[in-house]
């Protein structure tokens, strides 16, 4: 191969590479002096994360249709499940034109940690949500089309910034923060029960919902929040597969060819609800 060629494929892979993007330049707020902590990662997972950041995957310019999706891995709030629920969802979607932040979250249940998931955790969400809007030029995306896919926990995550209002702080000092953080659709893949409300309002973000009967907790999550969309007369699509268990991600892994193809779903369900059409 010639110099030349080398250069250039040394090129694309250093365009393909994801930017990673700290929430904070100056680190969480309250927790500056924690940001150089390094991550630890091993195998599936992420821990130790105190400089909470969005890994940004472009999709190509050709398939790029402006939907940008947030999405929160899960991990119980102890880690992150970072590949087979960030990575892989990120190359998916990426595949279908969507522009693709994984959030790296506040794990308010690792050991000695000191963060909470209703206060720290939310205040990430929010604050991700906030800065994908505050580039959306940059990112060339629609912000009016920014959603968030959330797995188990990070289903909790996603519920926690979905139906208050997201209102800016209009004297915000940091003009990130003056942005609207309400979310316009959302996809709950098995969630974990908080951050739901007893009453869905009914300026609550359209729903994809996907959970398998036999994962017993998520399915009574799913069951409740169908319920309560419907009571509310707020667009909602649940699957429920017979088996699965929990934690079947992108459905790469599994054996059971109904969860293999689960992605094509919510494809469908972004497509009929006009989140992958450019605006005229």
């Amino acid at each position: 191969m010639s110099l030349f060629a080398c250069l250039v494929c040394a090129f694309a892979i250093a365009q393909a590479k994801p930017i990673v993007v700290p929430l904070w330049e100056g680190g969480a707020p309250g927790f500056e002096s924690r940001r150089n902590e390094p991550e630890q990662a091993k195998d599936y997972w992420v821990k130790n994360i105190h400089n909470p950041s969005l890994t940004v995957f472009l999709p190509p310019k050709e398939k790029a249709n402006g939907c940008a999706i947030i999405v929160a891995p899960g991990g119980g709030h102890r880690e992150l499940v970072f590949d087979a629920e960030g990575r892989d969802a990120a190359t998916y979607l990426n595949s279908i034109g969507v522009t693709v932040f994984v959030l790296k979250y506040r794990l308010a249940r690792e050991e000695g940690s000191p963060y909470k998931v209703e206060t720290h955790t939310r205040q990430d969400a929010y604050r991700a949500v906030r800065l994908v809007r505050s580039r959306a030029k940059e990112w060339d995306i629609d912000p009016n089309r920014v959603g968030m896919l959330g797995f188990s926990a990070g289903g909790e995550v996603v519920s926690l910034v979905a139906y208050a209002s997201g209102d800016g702080d209009a004297n915000a000092p940091d003009p990130i923060d003056r942005v609207n953080g309400k979310i316009d659709f959302q996809m709950l893949v098995y969630p974990g029960p908080l951050g739901i409300p007893d009453v869905i309002p009914a300026n609550a973000p359209p729903a994809f919902l996907l959970v398998a009967n036999d994962d017993k907790g998520a399915a009574r999550v799913i069951f409740t929040l169908l319920q309560k969309y419907r009571e509310a007369n707020v667009p909602v699509e649940a699957h429920i597969y017979a088996r699965g268990g929990h934690a079947f991600n992108m459905g790469l892994r599994t054996k059971l060819v109904t969860l293999k193809s689960w992605t094509q779903r919510l494809a469908d369900w972004l497509g009929d609800s006009g989140f992958l059409k450019p605006p005229k």
